[in-house]
């Protein structure tokens, strides 16, 4: 994914005030108690675009934890591979951007994929699983607590 100003541009859920994310993650190291960094992504279709959210989750160990995020709207993507593949790509090139930049470690990449096979993103499981951690992630998937799953979620509807 070729990076640009806009995909390091993100605000903090409930704000609206724009900031470089790994300048964001590196302050919040210098400032912050411990805290753990959780990444996700979702994805919804309207009627002529596809909208992702993609999130960074600070934990803070017994004293809850904030959300700061960017959305992208794209042209409709009809195929769920693609779009799903499309959030496993998005969070892994954030990951590995704060990685690099910053020295933080991801603690977790959610997926916002089912380990039930009777639900169709079961498909994709396997594969982006196996991606994210052969780069050196953990992942969780549906039913676990996925916090920053949960969170691009609720910002694409």
């Amino acid at each position: 994914m070729a990076e640009n100003r806009s995909t390091r541009s993100f605000k903090v859920m409930g704000g609206s005030r724009s900031f470089d994310v790994c300048g964001y993650v590196r302050e919040m190291k210098e400032t912050a108690d411990k805290f753990a960094l959780y990444v996700g992504c979702d994805s919804q279709n309207y009627r002529s675009y596809t909208v992702y959210a993609t999130t960074v989750v600070f934990r803070y160990p017994s004293a809850g934890a904030h959300v700061i995020y960017r959305k992208e709207k794209v042209p409709r993507i009809e195929d769920m591979w693609t779009k799903l593949w499309g959030e496993t790509e998005r969070s892994v090139a954030l990951a590995h951007m704060i990685r690099e930049e910053t020295g933080v470690q991801v603690a977790q990449i959610d997926l916002d994929f089912n380990t039930d096979p009777a639900y169709p993103s079961n498909r994709l499981l396997s594969a982006s699983a196996g991606y994210i951690q052969s780069l050196g992630f953990q992942t969780g998937a549906k039913p676990g607590l996925l916090m920053a799953a949960w969170a691009a979620d609720s910002l694409c509807h």
